[in-house]
This record gives structure tokens, C-alpha cells and sequence, in this order.
């Protein structure tokens, strides 16, 4: 049986996180935890884990191109391209008037109920996924947009002086109504108040409505991007 959790596993210096993609049976999520590059042979290592337990293939994280050398080192080819940007937080945009407050358990279903809508089924969130975004940083923000029911939310982490707008979603039926950007800006103030100097996101490279609505905040594009790989895990040796 698959665990529907991620796991840390060490092995030296090196931290990976492994376990399923979005609770998949058929395929694994492996990432470095430090944020840093990982050596090939703990990569490697990982590897073979995940293949002894059945899974047919395995999909990272969206990594830094410095990140991205080691695991294209083993054999990772590029899945997916996403734009990287940046946010000073030199000038933060005014709050947008909205009803904003923190997400409840209760509200947990009818937030992956929202995701559902909001994204396809690859970039789509279960339980597991939703927890580990919020876990993924040392602190964390999980503010939901409520008129009448939860209408879009935002999950932002901060480590040190970066933060990280994790998700931002809002139903498919209400948007161009200033919900994902009152989220936004929630976000970015909050990282401010909490000793953040940028805050950081990515968006798919096709999402051409999100990438407008960062830059319309402030958001700027980095030079490289992040990219998800993805490795065929057949004829891997436990």
C-alpha cells in the first residue's frame, strides 16, 4: 500500500521529500527539502525507493535551474516550463476592500472543492497536497474570500526573508471581481509585517491571466524560470 503522505528522507547532508504526486499510486514526487542542489546519488537513492514501491514514474518539484542539474544529471527531462516572479515589496499595492479571514477546517472541503474548478487534474490538490503547502515553510498565512460561501483562497509562506505566495485560486465563476488580487496583496502585506524582503511565485506559462495580475501588483519576472522534470522509473533496480 502506497502511503498518501510525503516523507523526508535523509542521507548525509542531502533532504528529499518522496511519496505520491497528488496522491497518484502510479507516480512519485521527489524534491529537495533545503532548497539547494541535491547530490546524484542521494537523488539516486531516492529513486530506487520510489521504484521498489511500484511507482512507474516520478515528477519533482518546481525546481531553480541549479536545483534542476542534478536530477537532469540522472536522467530527468522537463515536464513543464513556469514563470518565476519576484515581488520587493519596496511599494506594496493598497489593500482591496473584501471579505477576507482565515481559513477553518471546516472550510478544508469546499477549498479543494474550489481547486478543483480552478485547476486541471495535474495541477489539481487533494488533502495531502493542500497540507503540505501549508507545512511546505516555517510560517504560513491560509486566508479563504467569503461572500457566501468560499470563493477563492491564497496560502503564503515566509522562511527568513522570503516569502511565497504558495496557491492562489478562485472559482472559475467569479473572476474579474478583485477577489485574487485582494488575496494577493493579503499576502504580500503580510510577508512585509513578518520580516519578508520578497516575496516569490509561479504561475504556468500559459496562465497568461495570473502572469497579468502579478505584474499589474508589482510582481517582476525573473530571468530563469522553475521547471517540474519528470523521469520513467521502468528498469530502476531497488
Amino acid at each position: 500500500m502506497v502511503k498518501s503522505k510525503l516523507d523526508v528522507v535523509q542521507w548525509g547532508a542531502d533532504r528529499l521529500r518522496i511519496g505520491p504526486w497528488r496522491g497518484d499510486p502510479r507516480i512519485a514526487f521527489i524534491a529537495p527539502v533545503a532548497g539547494r542542489p541535491t547530490a546524484v546519488e542521494s537523488i539516486q537513492r531516492g529513486l530506487r525507493v520510489l521504484a521498489a514501491k511500484g511507482y512507474a514514474t516520478a515528477l519533482t518539484s518546481a525546481l531553480t535551474v541549479a536545483e534542476q542539474e542534478p536530477f537532469a544529471g540522472v536522467g530527468f527531462t522537463v515536464h513543464e516550463r513556469l514563470h518565476l516572479l519576484r515581488h520587493d515589496l519596496a511599494h506594496l499595492p493598497a489593500a482591496v476592500p473584501h471579505r477576507l479571514r482565515r481559513a477553518l477546517p471546516f472550510d478544508h472541503r469546499h477549498v479543494l472543492e474550489l481547486d478543483g474548478r480552478a485547476f486541471d487534474s495535474f495541477w489539481r490538490f487533494d488533502r495531502d497536497g493542500l497540507d503540505d503547502a501549508r507545512r511546505a515553510t516555517p510560517s504560513s498565512r491560509f486566508r479563504v474570500a467569503d461572500d457566501d460561501g468560499v470563493v477563492g483562497y491564497a496560502i503564503t509562506g515566509r522562511a527568513g526573508e522570503v516569502g511565497y505566495l504558495q496557491r492562489l485560486a478562485v472559482d472559475p465563476d467569479r473572476q474579474h471581481a478583485g477577489i485574487g488580487t485582494a488575496l494577493v496583496v493579503d499576502g504580500l502585506w503580510w510577508a512585509a509585517r513578518r520580516g519578508a524582503r520578497s516575496v516569490l511565485v509561479n504561475t504556468q506559462e500559459q496562465n497568461t491571466g495570473a502572469l497579468a495580475l502579478y505584474e499589474h501588483l508589482g510582481f517582476v519576472r525573473e530571468p530563469d524560470g522553475l521547471a517540474v522534470l519528470e523521469l520513467d522509473l521502468a528498469g530502476l533496480e531497488a
